[in-house]
Formats: C-alpha cells, sequence, structure tokens
C-alpha cells in the first residue's frame, strides 16, 4: 500500500517538557490508522503534528519529519494553510459553526473566494452525501446548523470538511460527546469514506480502535511503543507494554 505521511525521529516539546520522542511512523493511504494509548500519552500531539496545528500552541518546538507526498511539512518554504486544506481534521466536539448548514457547508469555497452558486450548490450536495446527511436536511438547508442533533452536528462538520476536498482526514476522539446509535453511524461512514481518503483517528476506545482501523499504534508517555496492523496489534501483540494495556493491566 502506498505512503501518504512519514514521521521520522519526531520530537515535540512544550517548553521544557517533551511530549514525544522520536516517533516514527508510516501511515498509508486509503486506510484508517488508529492511535490509542492512555490519556496524556502524546496521540492528539501526534495528531496535531500531522497539520502543524500545533504552531498555534505558544512554546512549542518540534525537531525531526513529517513528509507529506515526500515533502517535509516543517520545511521553512512548506504552505500551511494549504496544508491544512489537504489534511483536514475533526474534533472531539462537533464544532459547527453559528451558520445555516448550507452555510457551514460551503464555507471554506467562500473563504477560497468561490461566488458562483450553482458550484456551491453542487459542492453543498455531494459533500453531504459524502458524509451520509444529505437525507436528513435536504428539505432544511436554511436552518441554523447549531439546531441539529450532535451526531448530525458531527457529520455537517465532516461535510465542510470533504467540501474543500482533502487528502488526508485526522479525527480527534470524534465519538466521544455520542452515544453509541451516533458513534456506530459515524463508524460506519469511517469506513465509507477510506475509499477516497486516508484517516488518522485518536481514540481512548479499544473496541473502536478494533472495529474501525487497518493499522494501529501503541503510545506511551510520548513513545510509539508498537505499530502494525490492527489484527496483530489486538491478538498477538509483539511487546508486552502493548498486552499490559490491550488486556486491562496498565492505563
Amino acid at each position: 500500500m502506498p505512503t501518504t505521511i512519514e514521521i521520522r525521529s519526531l520530537n515535540l516539546f512544550y517548553g521544557s517538557f517533551q511530549a514525544l520522542k522520536a516517533v516514527d511512523l508510516s501511515i498509508e493511504k486509503n486506510i484508517i490508522t488508529a492511535l490509542i494509548g492512555p490519556s496524556g500519552c502524546g496521540k492528539s500531539t501526534l495528531l496535531r503534528c500531522l497539520n502543524r496545528m500545533n504552531d498555534l500552541i505558544h512554546g512549542v518546538r518540534i525537531t525531526g519529519e513529517v513528509r507529506f507526498e515526500g515533502k517535509n511539512i516543517y520545511d521553512a518554504t512548506a504552505d500551511v494553510a494549504t496544508l491544512r486544506k489537504r489534511i483536514g481534521m475533526v474534533f472531539q466536539r462537533p464544532n459547527p459553526f453559528p451558520l445555516s448548514v448550507y452555510g457551514n457547508v460551503v464555507y471554506g469555497l467562500k473563504v477560497a473566494g468561490e461566488r458562483e452558486k450553482r458550484i456551491m450548490d453542487e459542492v453543498a450536495e455531494r459533500s453531504l452525501k459524502a458524509a451520509w446527511l444529505w437525507d436528513n436536511v435536504k428539505d432544511r438547508l436554511d436552518r441554523p446548523a447549531l439546531g441539529l442533533p450532535l451526531d448530525q452536528q458531527q457529520r455537517l462538520c465532516i461535510a465542510r470538511l470533504l467540501a474543500i476536498q482533502p487528502e488526508v482526514i485526522l479525527m480527534d476522539e470524534p465519538c466521544s460527546a455520542l452515544d453509541p446509535i451516533a458513534t456506530s453511524k459515524i463508524e460506519d461512514l469511517m469506513l465509507d469514506l477510506k475509499r477516497e481518503y486516508s484517516i488518522v483517528i485518536v481514540t481512548h476506545n479499544m473496541q473502536q480502535a478494533s472495529r474501525v482501523s487497518d493499522s494501529t499504534g501503541y503510545m506511551l508517555l510520548g513513545e510509539m511503543i508498537e505499530f502494525g496492523p490492527t489484527a496483530n496489534i489486538f491478538t498477538m501483540p509483539a511487546r508486552k507494554l502493548t498486552e499490559d494495556y490491550i488486556t486491562g493491566k496498565y492505563g
């Protein structure tokens, strides 16, 4: 399987505290990669490194490389705005803008300068269908997005991301605020989306990682302890530390 992101010797410091320690990881195209581990182990920090969201945090220092399509995203010449369009992010809690459903989906297009309504209508319909939301909202596109149920708000955020045509989707605990039924819908959507996109998900839910991911990385205290096919990680881990976490002896 072709690789889309290569992480090599990645270190991250919050001031004097080292949150990531020489992380190496290869993320393949069109699969779901899960990052698991106890709270505070560096999962979300690593995820945010992949589209330079940590740049927004004061005092962060990063060494090593994250290569996307062969180019180091931390190179001084890298275009961060373009990077964040190509590698988009879905957050822990749904964060629709205080706009209509339609306004949320086409927001990125408008920011980019699109003004032709026909194009925006086509993109909105295509993106909402891809996020499995069109049938729920097609007759109320002008309604406030904040009035949608939480799972539909999360799918709307995914549709808003799909509208700008990313290549990689980062998901930071996307189901943590959802009930089991809504979680199942988001998981089914992820499995559908991986046909077109590469997905990296952070989750505390090991059952979720085992259900949806193709590859899993176990992190502990800022280190990538073990990474490999999800089936291997959950049934025959190579490291005792991984086995202890999977079996509930640690974390």
